[in-house]
């Protein structure tokens, strides 16, 4: 089965063909660096991981660009807010998105291009647009004018005045027409500027995405993705100043957008209070739940996120490690096909973590070596491909530690309750079973002797160690 992709540009799903087999390119929208990362900014950085790893079993150049907004009036903002240099706020939140990001599986991309490192393209650009006649320049401010392209609209599908009364755009004297959007823009003394044609500055938000991606991707690309909300007006924006600029028809060819989170089935935002963010989340979850959680629904439908789920995660990871601590991969395998079809479905999650979980029950009843050595191996390529099931000895130090177990403590009471039954002590070994039972831990007696594991939150499934 080829790649099935569901192209926004398009309102379809289409086979994904690149342009160039050899150099597939892909961008994705990454952070604006002034606070830390929510669960909503967490969805499209893991779902388009996924996507990375699945092009790379097909193609052998992926180039994958995955940027850093570091110049933002919501920076600014924060910094005077906490009283720090500019500077301060996007180099500590870039730390911490990498932290965190890793914490949930996701690999670093192949560029992380930075806008701030890009102002000299930024400003390439926008002369050539004013040059083209596509931007203008007003009051020390220059600004994209979307009459002179006929395509604005057709990603979003709406007609320009809707999009322009539903969404914030800035209403300015100096614009031309409201739906004007800003290239480059002044900076007072306490704000970060370059210089420019245009006077002291900095860029304005959709033209960044815009350069960085021709910088290191080219012109036209075969896939941009990013979050729902960047609809329009920011990929709108990005494709006619791309466009424009370059006199091409496509910008890229393949667009993808994630759906919202929810808490609770209510909307995140602050004023709910409800706004979750990944760095606490990770004090008190495995990351690698979350992730599981966040592929649980498929990536263009809402994700409710809930406290239930998050611990049905939990214990279905515990089954599943359990199952390839019974069950080890002696030899590399591909993942099974089953998996790929499913994420061949235009990345349909839900279809191949139950994929997944299939082949973990199946391997748990198999007793044919051959067959066993095949899902085995299976398993664990099938959770690579997925960011899941790489840490067995993290996963089992993580649990024992929420649930506040010593590990050599819990040692030396086995050890005892072994010692107890083999002087046919049996009351002392069901003394010590309860006590190891009111810890949290469940025993598993076997010929080969006795192994603990810690008991599954709410749940009578446990991980073994």
């Amino acid at each position: 089965m080829t790649l099935q992709l569901y192209n926004t540009l398009t309102r379809s799903k289409q086979s994904f063909e690149p342009l160039d087999p050899d150099r597939v390119t892909m961008y994705a929208c990454g952070p604006t660096v002034y606070n830390y990362a929510h669960i909503g900014n967490a969805r499209p950085a893991v779902v388009f991981d996924l996507l990375y790893r699945l092009l790379k079993t097909r193609y052998p150049n992926v180039v994958y660009a995955r940027n850093i907004t570091d110049v933002d009036d919501k920076i600014n903002a924060a910094a005077a807010e906490q009283g720090l240099e500019i500077g301060v706020i996007p180099r500590r939140f870039t730390e911490a998105y990498h932290a965190d990001m890793a914490a949930l599986g996701v690999g670093r991309p192949t560029i992380e291009p930075r806008a701030t490192e890009h102002i000299g393209e930024i400003v390439a650009m926008i002369e050539r647009l004013i040059a083209a006649g596509h931007a203008y320049e007003a009051e020390r401010h220059v600004l994209f004018d979307v009459d002179t392209f006929d395509s604005y609209g057709r990603l979003s599908g709406r007609d320009r005045r809707e999009m322009i009364a539903g969404a914030r755009v800035e209403v300015a004297p100096y614009k031309r027409n409201p739906g004007d959007f800003v290239l480059w823009k002044p900076s007072d003394d306490s704000q970060p500027g370059w210089d420019s044609p245009w006077g002291r500055g900095r860029p304005g938000w959709h033209i960044e995405c815009s350069a960085m991606s021709a910088a290191h991707l080219g012109e036209v690309i075969d896939i941009h993705a990013g979050g729902q909300d960047l609809v329009f007006p920011h990929h709108e924006n990005e494709i006619a100043q791309s466009c424009c600029a370059h006199g091409t028809k496509l910008f890229a060819r393949y667009w993808l957008h994630n759906g919202f989170v929810t808490v609770e089935k209510r909307k995140m935002s602050k004023s709910l209070g409800n706004t979750l963010v990944v760095h606490e989340l990770l004090r008190h979850w495995p990351g690698e739940a979350m992730r599981y959680l966040l592929l649980s629904a498929h990536y263009r439908q809402p994700l409710d996120w809930s406290e239930s789920a998050l611990r049905q995660a939990v214990t279905t990871l515990d089954r599943l490690y359990r199952v390839l601590e019974d069950h080890p991969a002696e030899q590399a395998a591909k993942p099974a096909a089953t998996v790929v079809e499913a994420l061949d479905d235009d990345l349909n999650t839900p279809a191949a973590l139950a994929a997944l979980n299939a082949l973990a029950r199946e391997l748990g009843q198999c007793e044919d070596p051959a067959q066993h050595a095949r899902l085995a191996g299976e398993l664990r390529a099938s959770g690579e491909l997925l960011g899941l099931l790489q840490q067995p000895a993290q996963w089992t130090e993580q649990r024992q530690a929420e649930a506040g177990l010593d590990p050599d403590h819990i040692d030396r009471l086995v050890a005892q309750r072994t010692e107890a039954r083999q002087q046919r002590n049996f009351a002392e070994a069901d003394r010590l079973r309860d006590e190891l039972d009111e810890m949290g831990v469940e025993l598993e007696d076997s010929a080969e002797g006795t192994r603990w594991r810690v008991k599954a939150r709410e749940s009578g499934q446990a991980t073994e160690t």
